[in-house]
């Protein structure tokens, strides 16, 4: 078995320069006092956690007018106070070591805050029962098959949530790009149904916590509450609906988060516990008056930087501590305090949603050793979780390098089971459009593939025709219906885990702004009342986009029972006259993927392929139900995909 640092107990050792530390209280009677429920406290995060963990450690962030004035005291069986620290910058917090030991019950205590006038502030914590154990926390994996959701733009089930007054932004407009238009979590549980009837596995949203920003606030990238749900999304009750629906339908739910960058709109931007809470804080905080685009420190985005073993000291550090935009204020993940807090979020998220997974935003970012203490810590709990990291690189050896496992020259292991293929992605997108020739066209397909020896494990790999970051599929393929099956058909077939994103079924596009954000997230039509076509009933249609939506279908929901795609073998043939084949093999099934150029028919000469073993075997259709016999040659009636499997029922 796989050991990782154990973070929680290391960073208790680690104390912050700029921290004042208070003289540790250790209390702990056989007997609880008598509880008062209450709570005179402003802010205790993270809000609840369990009894059980293997990391026996919690610390607590307190923070309240003064805080760091009072001593606190709990007094619980098995719960006991290790060390106490002020913030250097600021008096109104506190932050409590806790450690909590095996015996420990499920139960609620008091904390209890005492300042030197014998002042007494009292907050109620309560230490959960876990619902189940850590080992039945099972991750996406290659059997998955992975539906993205912008959820602003999926379906609006509850327009009463819509805005509050209390919200930077108030208002939606449909009209408007930017703008929230209202989708919210209660609206993708209403539809888990029809993207199970897809043949989806698994969902992930684009983040759902609080962005209390000015404007643009809809993605859920600058999140400003870690623990809170945008109460325009919803509450926390209707993310845990959203779970237990998906489970209910064998389906996992992936969450979205955001290491790496907060929203400016933070809590904790207008009142920093340390000099070092974000990279560049001085630099901020000397320019907050009059904060604009041209004098924030932004990131190079020179992610080389994290294996290039010339890299100068400052390379490094422009890239990691810049700001990803004005907006979003740059996380120290440096700084013990924040590192636990990060942590901690986390592991809350996954005990609280019962997670299938987590998307791990703009990965290479953060400081890449906290990233993997981050990611394993949460695997040590979980020995049976996934985590996918966003690293946006056409170049397979920077791909390779977040993988747990890989040989890496510097000796870095991320503790990171996934990563993401843009690499494949981009190549996919070429090799359709290009002409064929000796270098080009089907063949970029075929060498991006034999690339897979760099990986340590490329069916951990997570690959897709788009996402919310770029232009979607049938844009990048300028509005090739046949290209687009290809591409798609290819991809889930891989030995991969998959991705779609959402509308991708009815081909949505940016035609009229290619790559413009906004446009990339557009409305589900049929996820709000009144909308003239429904995508989910079908209802106005237009047939080319049933049409997708009948072949995805189709393709997903094969891929969900082929055990050949999840974990088999494979193997891929050169391409030769304007084709290529892939073949996803095991004991009980052979699956062939046939990419075909000829805009004519054309027969396949199969002689080839004599070491597949398929001679005289009889193979289905996986659209067309139909069956052919492997024979000498096969005839390809039209350009496009040929999906083949052995499994005739």
């Amino acid at each position: 078995m796989k050991t990782y640092t154990p973070i929680f107990l290391m960073l208790l050792l680690v104390l912050s320069v700029s921290c004042k530390e208070q003289t540790s209280t250790s209390i702990a009677s056989s007997q609880p006092k008598a509880l008062i429920d209450k709570n005179d406290i402003d802010r205790v995060e993270p809000p609840n956690w369990w009894t059980g963990f293997k990391n026996d450690s919690l610390q607590l962030l307190v923070h309240h007018q003064n805080i760091g004035s009072y001593q606190p005291s709990i007094e619980y069986p098995g719960v006991t106070i290790a060390h106490v620290s002020k913030a250097e910058k600021s008096n109104n917090y506190l932050f409590i070591d806790v450690i909590i030991s095996n015996s420990t019950k499920a139960g609620t205590f008091n904390i209890i805050f005492k300042n030197d006038n014998n002042e007494e502030l009292v907050t109620t914590y309560e230490l959960k029962a876990r619902e189940k154990s850590a080992e039945d926390f099972v991750g996406f994996n290659s059997s998955d098959a992975i539906y993205l959701i912008t959820p602003d733009r999926f379906a609006n089930a509850n327009p009463n949530n819509d805005t509050f007054d209390n919200l930077n932004e108030k208002h939606i407009d449909r009209t408007n790009d930017y703008a929230r238009h209202g989708g919210d979590l209660q609206g993708i549980t209403e539809h888990v149904n029809y993207i199970k009837d897809l043949g989806f596995t698994a969902v992930w949203p684009c983040p759902v916590l609080t962005n209390d920003m000015h404007h643009a606030s809809y993605h859920g990238y600058a999140i400003t509450d870690y623990y809170q749900v945008d109460p325009r999304f919803g509450t926390t009750e209707d993310y845990k609906k959203l779970a237990d629906e998906l489970r209910k339908n064998n389906m996992k739910l992936i969450m979205d988060q955001v290491a790496n960058h907060c929203g400016l709109e933070h809590w904790w931007m207008k009142d920093l516990p340390f000099s070092d809470w974000v990279n560049y804080q001085a630099h901020y905080e000397a320019n907050k008056a009059n904060w604009n685009n041209e004098i924030v420190k932004r990131s190079s985005h020179r992610r080389t930087v994290n294996q290039d073993s010339y890299a100068s000291k400052i390379d490094k550090q422009e890239m990691s501590d810049g700001w990803f935009v004005q907006g979003m204020p740059d996380l120290n993940q440096r700084n013990p305090f924040m590192a636990k807090y990060l942590i901690q979020n986390s592991i809350w998220w996954i005990e609280t949603l019962g997670l299938g997974g987590i998307r791990q935003d703009t990965y290479p970012y953060p400081d890449k050793d906290f990233m993997s203490d981050w990611a394993g810590a949460i695997m040590a709990e979980y020995p049976n979780f996934n985590i996918v990291g966003e690293e946006w690189s056409s170049n397979p050896l920077l791909i390779g390098y977040w993988q747990d496992g890989h040989q890496n020259a510097d000796g870095y292991d991320s503790n990171l089971r996934s990563t993401m293929d843009f690499a494949m992605q981009e190549k996919i997108i070429a090799g359709l459009k290009n002409e064929e020739t000796w270098g080009t066209g089907l063949k970029e397909i075929y060498t991006a593939l034999a690339n897979d020896f760099h990986y340590t494990r490329p069916e951990d790999i997570l690959v897709f025709p788009d996402n919310h970051d770029m232009s979607r599929i049938f844009t990048q393929l300028q509005g090739d219906i046949t290209n687009t099956k290809m591409a798609l058909s290819y991809l889930a077939v891989l030995p991969r885990t998959f991705q779609m994103y959402y509308g991708t079924e009815i081909l949505m596009n940016d035609f009229d702004k290619p790559g413009d954000h906004g446009l990339i997230r557009t409305d589900f039509p049929g996820g709000w009342e009144g909308d003239a076509v429904n995508a989910f009933t079908g209802d106005n249609l237009e047939e080319t986009k049933k049409d997708m939506q009948s072949y995805v279908s189709k393709l997903m929901n094969f891929r969900k029972n082929s055990k050949a795609i999840h974990s088999g073998k494979t193997m891929h043939f050169a391409p030769e006259d304007n084709t290529y084949v892939l073949v996803r093999f095991n004991d009980d099934e052979t699956v062939v993927h046939i990419l075909n150029k000829n805009e004519d028919a054309f027969n396949l000469n199969t002689s080839r392929f004599e070491e597949l073993g398929l001679t005289g075997k009889t193979l289905k259709n996986v659209f067309t139900g139909e069956t052919v016999i492997w024979k000498d040659s096969i005839v390809l009636k039209e350009k496009g995909a040929i999906v083949l499997t052995t499994k005739l029922n």
